[in-house]
């Protein structure tokens, strides 16, 4: 027996020495992919907390009316402290579209630029507007909005504003250059259960947030034909990696407060092979794909600089019910929206004198439905009150988060205040295209996420909307 244990004491010790000589040798062979930083330009500065003269009127131009621009007009028209200066889409009968509901809503007619593939830069060069709101195909967005902010306008971009790193350095660079606002339309922030959870989250009912989840899972078979040109299955044919990563990134982010006191540092990625993308194109046009780019699942696991977690996922190609993923994982709690919105707490971080049944909670199971009520109506969004809430689900766009996301972007504007989403954010949430595909063409290798905001992450404490004194 003294012998069996200084044979093991042995073995173990040549074990560890040489675990300990392949952990070296793995960090050195998976060394993070580095991406380069360009230096700001000269005379540059952040648009960290980018604030602008107050508008009592913010004019706007819309470009892009096929699937979700006359939605966009039709929000306007009950937006206080608007009005809809122009007009442009390539095709003439989706401006006569939006002029229609402009019309239907007793609003002046709108200028009208179509017909041309640049027609959209005569509507950025007017000097009657101040805000350009950008929803086209995906590769013409950042071309858009840089070109508006040099001709001295606002923009919001639908997402992703931006689909490779060089487009995201042009918007940043622009939007400090000019001092314009350049926010990323990303609705899902705007959802009455995210909502909740991020103030939950800050009012620290979870404890530490140490880990998030988001997706994007929606099967398009039915949704491919109504894209013009068939720019987005073309798109996804040309492109690997996490093509439309937005919707899961925008509540993840805010709520691990990335660029306000962390900031994203490494992901990896992988993806699966392309089954369903070239099998539909076959039945459609018979043409057998063997180019077919974008898996039909991508994967993506973020690290942060405060050592925690995202994953983030991308499915538009199998069958599966549509989900956002949207889980907090934290040290005293978990919320969950799909495939039920579900919380599940510590006893301890609920008050009895404010949420029913509370002493029947526990931490492995979930709330009863009184008290996920209860909890929701304590924890309503602090922008949120119930005239804009009737509001927002009368107009609809989403359930409501539509006309939130619209109304807090003009509510900013006409007070002077920073937007709920900077340049920084669409540079965070877009980055995924270009980097997942990097670490997965590298065989799933780490890659370095640039801090895009070139080392101000960290000036902010902590993600809040702001409010008018």
């Amino acid at each position: 027996m003294k012998e069996l244990l200084i044979s093991l004491a042995i073995g173990f010790t040549l074990l560890t020495c040489q675990t300990s000589c392949c952990t070296q040798k793995e960090k050195e062979v998976f060394k993070p992919i580095q991406v380069e930083t360009p230096d700001r330009p000269s005379g540059q500065k952040d648009v960290i907390q980018l604030v602008t003269p107050k508008l009592e009127t913010v004019r706007v131009g819309f470009i892009g009316l096929g699937m979700r621009g006359p939605g966009a007009v039709e929000r306007f028209a009950y937006i206080p402290g608007t009005k809809v200066v122009a007009l442009c889409d390539i095709r003439p009968e989706c401006v006569e579209k939006s002029q229609n509901i402009l019309k239907k809503a007793g609003l002046p007619e709108a200028a009208s630029y179509t017909g041309t593939e640049d027609a959209w830069k005569q509507l950025c060069e007017r000097d009657d507007i101040d805000l350009v709101y950008i929803a086209t195909d995906w590769k013409h967005h950042a071309e858009m909005g840089v070109y508006a902010m040099e001709h001295g306008k606002h923009v919001a971009i639908e997402v992703p504003a931006a689909m490779t790193l060089e487009e995201i350095w042009k918007l940043i660079n622009t939007s400090e250059k000019t001092r314009k606002h350049c926010m990323q339309l990303e609705n899902c922030v705007y959802d009455f259960f995210e909502m909740t959870t991020l103030n939950m989250a800050q009012q620290g009912v979870f404890g530490e947030v140490l880990h998030v989840e988001g997706s994007y899972i929606h099967n398009l078979e039915d949704f491919w034909p109504y894209y013009w040109n068939n720019w987005r299955m073309d798109y996804n044919r040309l492109h690997r990696g996490d093509v439309y990563a937005t919707h899961g990134m925008g509540p993840a982010c805010q709520i691990l407060n990335i660029h306000r006191g962390d900031r994203m540092k490494t992901l990896v990625a992988m993806d699966t092979k392309a089954v369903n993308g070239p099998a539909f194109i076959k039945k459609q046009t018979g043409e057998d794909v063997k180019d077919f780019q974008n898996g039909d699942q991508t994967t993506t696991i973020i690290r942060t600089e405060n050592e925690r977690t995202m994953l983030i996922q991308h499915n538009v190609m199998t069958p599966r019910p549509y989900s956002r993923m949207y889980q907090v994982v934290g040290t005293d709690g978990y919320a969950s929206k799909y495939p039920i919105e579900e919380y599940c707490l510590r006893p301890s971080q609920v008050k009895g004198d404010e949420i029913p049944n509370h002493e029947n909670l526990n931490a492995h199971g979930s709330v009863p439905a009184d008290v996920k009520q209860a909890l929701m109506a304590k924890y309503r969004s602090p922008i949120l009150d119930q005239e804009l809430e009737e509001t927002a689900k009368k107009v609809g766009g989403h359930g409501g988060m539509d006309y939130i996301m619209d109304y807090r972007l003009i509510y900013c504007l006409r007070n002077g205040l920073p937007l709920d989403m900077d340049v920084y954010d669409l540079a965070e949430w877009c980055c995924m295209a270009e980097l997942t595909r990097l670490s997965i063409e590298n065989n799933s290798a780490p890659v370095e996420i640039p801090d895009f905001t070139r080392g101000g992450w960290n000036k902010v404490k902590g993600f809040q909307y702001a409010f008018a004194k």
